[in-house]
């Protein structure tokens, strides 16, 4: 009797999980506390690993964890080196540039003179292309103790949309109203007219850009200058540029022999073709323009056609090579100023990228020299400051719209004869020039 009254007083018989029962993973155990496993479950899994030190803590067989293990390690690894990388390539493009201190340290001297920017957003940049003879540069020609010259000036307009690209070819014969400017040894020079490139000789950028100002009154909001052989590694960093030829080239002055027809420039060969003078064409400067003009545009075609600016590893090594190569305003002295200026330019469509010289003609007093045509230039400057359309045709179109423009109207040789007996407004003026889709062989 003693006995049933301690079984019925005793607490409730529990399961043997030993003999078969459901594990207690996650239930109570034989002490009622919650979440530990019972004997049952010891026995059950010393059975399936061995013994109870085999039994892998996360539920996963050893091999697997430990490949999960490397996998995380991995590829952390790959995330620190490309980050590291990438800074390094980061720190060694933005150490290329050249800032030019000087120059902007001139420009605020004279900020009061210097015409305010009107078009928000627009940005307008002048390209300066370097003919000094010093250093690497002296095989093509003589070297007067290093001194600078502007070969080929290009003011760039980009639109505040940023869906054109205007660039204004300023030969370098220009007479033009250079102002008085500081030289390299701090003289102070005399305002004087003169031809145009003489002002980066006295004065350097600061003075180009001033006399620019001067001349268009358009506000210049950044500067850039590149060299000859900067010239020739980007051309070499995109895979040479196509152009085409009439007739064979032989100019030992341009380091240039080539053969007629549709050909690849490398860098070299391209700084040959765009210097010659006397080789190729009638052997003026306005032929060597427009010459330049139309390899810049096929290289502009190259970048974009290809996908160099939208594909980091093949934006690189043009970068490298611009970035070694310019001496810029301290506003682009960085390479991310220069992505932002890049990205800003690469959705602008190749036919709207427009190449043309200033309107000018023959300077009166000296036919070797040029000087602009009024109205037409400071028309062009007004749609440029204004940041308004430039409609740029092939030679021969804007020369049948001369030939229609009516003598003496403000339309002037450079437009199209106004609508006067309608009241309709006049078209838009027409410039002769080319746009970086045309085909270099259609010309």
């Amino acid at each position: 009797m003693d006995a049933d009254v301690t079984d019925s007083a005793g607490p409730p018989e529990r399961p043997d999980h030993s003999s078969g029962g459901e594990p207690t993973d996650g239930t109570q155990d034989a002490s009622g506390a919650v979440g530990e496993e019972g004997p049952g479950a010891r026995a059950g899994n010393a059975g399936r690993f061995g013994t109870w030190a085999e039994r892998p803590k996360d539920g996963l067989p050893g091999h697997r964890r430990h490949w999960i293990r490397w996998t995380a390690l991995a590829g952390s690894f790959l995330v620190l080196a490309a980050a590291g990388a990438g800074w390094w390539f980061y720190q060694k493009l933005d150490g290329n540039i050249t800032t030019d201190t000087g120059a902007a340290a001139e420009l605020r001297t004279y900020e009061k003179e210097r015409p305010r920017p009107i078009a928000r957003d627009a940005q307008n940049i002048l390209l300066i292309g370097s003919d000094t003879r010093s250093g690497d540069n002296s095989r093509y020609g003589r070297d007067d103790g290093g001194s600078q010259r502007s070969d080929t000036t290009i003011l760039l307009h980009l639109a505040a949309d940023r869906g054109s690209a205007t660039a204004v070819s300023l030969p370098r014969d220009l007479m033009a109203e250079i102002p008085s400017c500081h030289t390299a040894d701090n003289k102070v020079t005399k305002e004087r007219f003169a031809q145009f490139n003489g002002a980066f000789e006295l004065g350097g950028t600061a003075c180009t850009v001033r006399t620019v100002e001067k001349m268009t009154g358009i506000r210049v909001d950044h500067h850039m200058v590149i060299d000859f052989d900067g010239f020739k590694d980007m051309v070499d960093a995109v895979d040479g540029v196509e152009i085409c030829l009439k007739k064979p080239v032989d100019d030992a002055d341009a380091h240039l022999k080539l053969p007629a027809g549709r050909q690849k420039l490398d860098g070299e060969e391209a700084l040959g073709y765009v210097r010659a003078r006397k080789s190729i064409g009638n052997g003026s400067d306005t032929e060597r323009m427009e010459r330049q003009q139309k390899f810049l545009g096929a290289l502009v075609n190259k970048m974009q056609s290809n996908g160099v600016l939208l594909n980091p590893t093949r934006l690189y090594p043009v970068l490298d090579a611009a970035t070694k190569a310019l001496t810029t305003d301290p506003g682009l002295n960085s390479l991310r100023d220069l992505y932002d200026l890049v990205r800003g330019m690469r959705d602008v469509p190749t036919d709207k990228v427009q190449f043309l010289t200033v309107p000018r003609q023959p300077y009166r007093a000296n036919p070797n020299r040029d000087e602009l045509v009024q109205p037409d230039a400071d028309r062009l400057f007004r749609q440029l400051r204004e940041d308004e359309p430039v409609t740029v045709v092939p030679a021969d179109e804007a020369g049948t719209a001369e030939a229609q423009a009516e003598p003496g109207t403000d339309d002037g040789p450079a437009g199209r004869k106004p609508e006067a007996t309608t009241g309709s407004p006049a078209p838009s003026p027409t410039y002769s020039g080319s746009n970086a889709a045309d085909d270099p062989c259609d010309a």
